[in-house]
């Protein structure tokens, strides 16, 4: 056959791979382009690019090139060119543009005039004209234009090459598989199959990377399951030599799945199993390649028994971009980092993740890196030697942006010491929990201060809050501590690593904690007592139910048959949904963040109660106070610390500022009410003098619940009255006085 010029586009980063893997296919004088290579040889060559490249997105043969100064030129000398040599008026015909530095704005457009030029001459010559069909057209032009330079090729691939046909959907965010035959490429896996070593991916989403790196093991031509190629209703088509490069394939095949290694994949999300599932049914591989429903952290010490002593660990797990969810990912690449080295020294892993910082969290330093793109997304591509889990003296990855922390073994001595405490907690809370019917609490607060944690158990999910490390705290040793607090979290607390929530608490001043940290939407229900409430996380800071408040919101729900209840400051409304479950003949729910009163909104309906009587305000707490006529007998006052609030004119401190504040909610008390003042401000001191006239009860050793007596100054907590108002709620046994002591 006659040699030819052709043109070849590959994903960035794999441009490299693409020339090697051209000029084993018969390519010469092959030269780089961007984001590819060109190349001349036969007919055939291209045909065998076609159907065998496992890393080219498209091949294009130039038909004509010329030069276009404006669209009129395009039109023109596109219309020039002998369009009824390729394909006939009875034909479909789709046409794309890409533009470099050219004098066209649009690429749509470009591709319309030369869409335009090709129809004309059609039907000036035989009064008939190709139809346009943008979805597998029998001919797709390419328009290549680089400044004035106008390139018109045949897209011989006639969709993206890494369309395989044995992927009707995928995953969340599934790879592109010319993308994962790439990745398997740049991790030696072909070398490895050659040699019957096996290949896992614990995260396998839609299982792409698990199937290419069967067709690989397989010798199977990844274009062979494919039914369209943008040359097979093309005048020039040579179909002998295409047959034949079919033929060749097929036998390739039936040679090649003789002995495959073990391949094997887990997820334990059911939707992405299934589609996995079904993928590999369509790729020819039911009974060659294995997908499990589980999570990975069980399924990696049961699949270590079927596997050999040497393979490859290949993953793309989430990295916030498809899960909008970085906050509990941190322990999903902790536990992974843990299982691959506890579990599988002397094999090879080999992970791609968008976000450098979380790679960080797998405590392994990588031997070696590639840039990539995974769609819009700049990635990484991450190797690592794993070692023996008694002996891995790997690091973090400084250069994929994890902070180094020296030698982290799997569980030292003080991580041991932490998972027995953990451990130990949890059993004493658990049952505690089932005797007292509380579903969420706290299992850990900073009870070893090598470990500043706090772990709060949500049904089932895992929210730790990381406290900010003094400055005489090494900034190294902290993170190596988290590291193994993620690592220990899941297998302690029995929950998937996906399922833990990691926060980094840091000093805030006022509405800061309740800012938003990242977009999920991922809020789930949960039950404290005869009520039930919407929390989140991973979003804010704070999850939308303080646990610390159970015991007040439990007063509440006591104290509020028939009353009228206000509660200031409501944020997500859960005072409000124990005063409406307790009876309350009405309440006002007062908040300046539309968020905040949007979910307490939903806390109310989920427990059946409309805002006819149960009315919220969106309104600053002051202002709202200021200007009200109203008046309650059971009021809920639980102010930020801080606020610098954009609604008003000044700031607000709940140490300076607090007399005022009780004053004037004091003032909407009905005759024999009660108000119950709340604050987390650990130095906080009531000013008992200025607020000598009322009646004060110091309730906060009442208001610690058990699972926070590890820290009684978690918040403080006053019930405030009238004269004689507190007789009937404190039932003569807390001791009150114009002057409490100081707490």
């Amino acid at each position: 056959m006659v040699a030819q010029e052709f043109l070849v586009t590959a994903p960035h980063g794999t441009e490299d791979l693409l020339l090697d893997e051209i000029a084993v296919l018969g390519a010469t004088g092959i030269g780089s382009i961007r984001s590819g290579a060109s190349f001349h040889g036969s007919l055939e060559t291209a045909y065998r690019i076609c159907l065998w490249s496992r890393v080219a997105s498209r091949v294009f043969l130039p038909l004509t090139r010329f030069g276009a100064q404006d669209a009129d030129q395009l039109y023109e000398r596109a219309r020039g060119f002998a369009w009824e040599d390729h394909l006939g008026p009875s034909h479909t015909l789709a046409v794309d543009a890409s533009l470099r530095r050219s004098w066209i704005s649009h690429s749509r457009f470009a591709a319309l005039k030369i869409k335009d030029a090709i129809v004309d001459r059609f039907r000036d010559r035989s009064g008939q004209r190709p139809s346009v069909r943008v979805d597998q057209p029998d001919l797709r032009i390419h328009a290549l234009i680089d400044g004035q330079s106008v390139t018109l090729c045949l897209d011989l691939s006639g969709e993206g090459l890494y369309r395989r046909g044995y992927r009707a959907q995928g995953g969340q965010a599934p790879l592109k598989e010319n993308l994962a035959a790439a990745i398997l490429l740049r991790a030696g896996w072909p070398e490895m199959a050659r040699a019957g070593q096996a290949l896992l991916d614990p995260l396998c989403g839609s299982a792409t990377l698990l199937i290419e790196g069967a067709l690989m093991a397989g010798d199977v031509a990844p274009g062979l399951l494919r039914t369209h190629f943008g040359y097979l209703r093309w005048a020039g088509h040579d179909e002998g030599a295409w047959r034949q490069l079919i033929e060749e394939a097929a036998q390739r095949k039936a040679e090649g799945q003789k002995g495959l290694p073990p391949i094997l994949g887990c997820d334990s999300d059911r939707v992405a199993v299934a589609a996995a599932q079904a993928n590999v049914a369509r790729a020819g591989l039911a009974a060659t390649l294995v997908i499990d429903r589980a999570d990975f952290a069980s399924w990696l010490p049961r699949v270590r028994s079927e596997v050999g002593d040497q393979g490859l660990i290949v993953t793309n797990p989430p990295y916030g971009e498809r899960l909008g969810d970085v906050t509990r990912l941190a322990a999903v690449y902790a536990a992974l980092g843990n299982g691959c080295r506890r579990h599988f020294g002397g094999w090879r892993l080999s992970v791609l993740t968008g976000n450098p910082d979380l790679a960080g969290h797998l405590g392994l330093r990588a031997k070696r890196s590639h840039s990539l793109r995974n769609g819009p997304i700049r990635a990484k591509l991450l190797h690592y030697d794993l070692r023996s889990g008694t002996d891995d003296g790997a690091q973090p990855d400084a250069s994929a942006g994890s902070r180094p922390v020296g030698d982290l073994k799997p569980l030292d001595g003080a991580a041991e010491m932490f998972a027995n405490r953990l451990r130990k907690n949890f059993k004493a809370v658990c049952r505690w929990a089932e005797r007292e019917g509380v579903s969420c609490y706290r299992v850990y607060d900073a009870d070893l201060p090598e470990y500043a944690v706090a772990i709060d158990y949500y049904q089932g999910r895992v929210h730790v809050q990381e406290y900010q490390a003094p400055p005489s705290v090494d900034a190294t040793k902290a993170h190596r501590r988290l590291l193994d607090v993620l690592r220990v979290v899941p297998e302690v607390l029995g929950v998937a690593a996906d399922q833990v929530y990691l926060k980094q608490r840091r000093r805030q001043r006022g509405a800061e904690q309740y800012g938003r940290t990242a977009r999920s939407g991922e809020f789930f229900q949960v039950e404290e007592g005869p009520c039930r409430f919407w929390v989140n996380l991973s979003d804010y800071l704070d999850t939308g139910l303080f646990l610390d408040h159970r015991p007040i919101r439990r007063k509440i729900l006591e104290m509020a048959p028939g009353v009228r209840f206000l509660n200031l400051f409501g944020y997500t409304g859960a005072a409000t949904v124990f005063a409406a479950r307790g009876g309350a003949a009405g309440t006002v729910t007062v908040d300046a963040s539309r968020t905040y009163l949007d979910w307490a909104r939903r806390n109310l309906q989920l427990n059946g109660f409309t805002e006819g009587p149960h009315r919220l305000e969106r309104c600053d707490v002051l202002e709202w106070l200021d200007k009200t006529k109203e008046s309650f007998e059971l009021i809920f006052l639980d102010p930020p610390t801080f606020s610098n609030s954009k609604g008003r004119s000044g700031t607000f401190d709940v140490q300076r500022d607090h007399v005022n504040l009780i004053r004037q909610a004091v003032r909407c008390l009905r005759p024999g009410g009660l108000l119950i003042f709340s604050t987390n401000h650990r130095k906080f001191r009531l000013d008992g003098d200025a607020l000598g006239d009322l009646e004060i009860a110091d309730i906060s050793a009442a208001t610690i619940p058990w699972d926070f007596r590890r820290s009684p100054t978690i918040h403080k907590c006053w019930l405030l009255g009238a004269s004689g108002a507190l007789d009937d709620a404190c039932g003569g046994q807390e001791r009150r006085s114009k002057k409490p002591q100081r707490p």
